[in-house]
C-alpha cells in the first residue's frame, strides 16, 4: 500500500504546533502527524504528515498560507520494509568493551566483550548513530578509570542501551531507563528481556527526570541523557540537582557546533566539563556535579 508524506518548514515552535494540530483535523486524515526543530540555528521548524491517500493539496495550500509556512513538498513514499533493511545495514558496533549487535549477528560476539542485543525498532538507540555510541565509549572510559557508580539514570533511553550497559557492567548498581515516550519504554522493556537484564533495569515513563521513582533513587552517580540540545539545556537545572556530589552526567544526541552552548548551560547549573569527544558531527560531553 502506497504512503504519502506532505512536509513543510516555517519559523517557531509556537506556529510549528497549531499547524500541525490543524493538519490532524485534515480529510483524509493522515496516520501521523510530527514537528520537529531543525537543528541549524535557523529557528526553523519541520511539520509532516503521513497519509494512506494522496492528501488534500488545496488545504494544504490554505494552511501554509495561514501558518507563514513554506509550500507543502508532497511525495509518494515507497514501499520498504524498514525493519528489514535496517538489519541489512546495521552491522555490529565495537563501544570498547561493548558490542552492540542484532540477533541476526549474534554469532559475531567476540570472546570477552559485553554483549548488548539491539533489535531494529522505531525506537532511538542501536549503538550506530555517533551520539550513542559517544556515550558508550565515555561510559567505557569511566569503567576503565575504576569508577563504578551506584546509581544510574537513563533519561531518555530509547532502546534502553545505555542503561542495560550500566546494569550488565554493574551488577550492585540500581538502574533507571526513563522516556516520554510508552512505545520506547516497550521496547526498552523488550530489549531488557531480551538481554536476560529483567529486574536490573527499571523502564518508567517520564517527561525528564518527572517521576516519583526517579526522585526517590536520587541523587545520582552518574546520569545518561541523549537527547537533543533543547530537552538537554531545559534539563540542566534538573539533572544538576538530580546528581550526587562528585557524580557525572554523559550527554549527547547534540551536534558539534552545539556543544559549546550545552556546556555552558551544565556548568551554570554546578557541574564542570570534564570531557568532550567529537564523532563525525556528533559531541559528547562528560560533567560531574562540584
Amino acid at each position: 500500500m502506497p504512503t504519502y508524506s506532505a512536509l513543510t518548514t516555517l519559523p517557531g515552535e509556537d506556529a510549528a504546533q497549531a499547524l500541525a494540530a490543524a493538519m490532524e483535523r485534515m480529510l483524509p486524515e493522515p496516520t501521523g502527524v510530527g514537528v520537529f526543530e531543525i537543528e541549524d540555528g535557523s529557528g526553523l521548524w519541520e511539520v509532516g504528515g503521513y497519509f494512506l491517500e494522496p492528501p488534500d493539496q488545496v488545504m494544504l495550500e490554505v494552511f501554509a498560507a495561514a501558518f507563514g509556512a513554506k509550500p507543502f513538498a508532497v511525495s509518494e513514499l515507497p514501499e520498504v520494509d524498514w525493519v528489514a533493511h535496517v538489519r541489512r545495514e546495521l552491522r555490529p558496533v565495537d563501544a570498547g568493551r561493548f558490542f552492540v549487535f542484532g540477533s541476526h549477528d549474534a554469532d559475531k560476539v567476540p570472546r570477552g566483550r559485553v554483549p548488548l542485543q539491539i533489535e531494529a525498532t522505531v525506537a532511538f538507540g542501536t549503538g550506530h548513530h555517533g551520539t550513542t555510541l559517544g556515550c558508550l565509549l565515555a561510559f567505557d572510559r569511566m569503567l576503565t578509570a575504576g569508577e563504578r557508580p551506584a546509581t544510574v539514570a537513563d533519561i531518555g533511553c530509547g532502546t534502553a542501551v545505555l542503561a542495560m550497559a550500566a546494569a550488565a557492567t554493574l551488577p550492585e548498581a540500581r538502574v533507571i531507563a526513563s522516556d516520554i515516550d510508552r512505545v520506547a519504554v516497550d521496547v526498552a522493556e523488550a530489549n531488557v528481556a531480551i538481554n536476560g537484564l529483567q529486574g536490573r533495569v527499571e523502564c518508567l515513563e517520564a517527561a525528564g527526570v518527572d517521576h516519583e521513582r526517579i526522585k526517590a533513587a536520587a541523587p545520582f552517580d552518574l546520569i545518561f541523557a541523549n537527547i537533543l540540545k533543547g530537552p538537554l539545556i531545559e534539563l540542566a537545572p534538573a539533572i544538576s540537582t538530580h546528581l550526587a556530589t562528585g557524580g557525572r552526567a554523559i550527554l549527547s544526541g547534540l551536534l558539534s557546533l552545539q556543544a559549546d552552548s550545552v556546556a555552558a548551560a551544565y556548568v551554570a547549573a554546578g557541574l564542570r566539563l570534564n570531557s568532550r569527544d567529537d564523532i563525525g558531527e556528533w559531541s559528547t560531553l562528560v560533567l560531574q556535579r562540584n
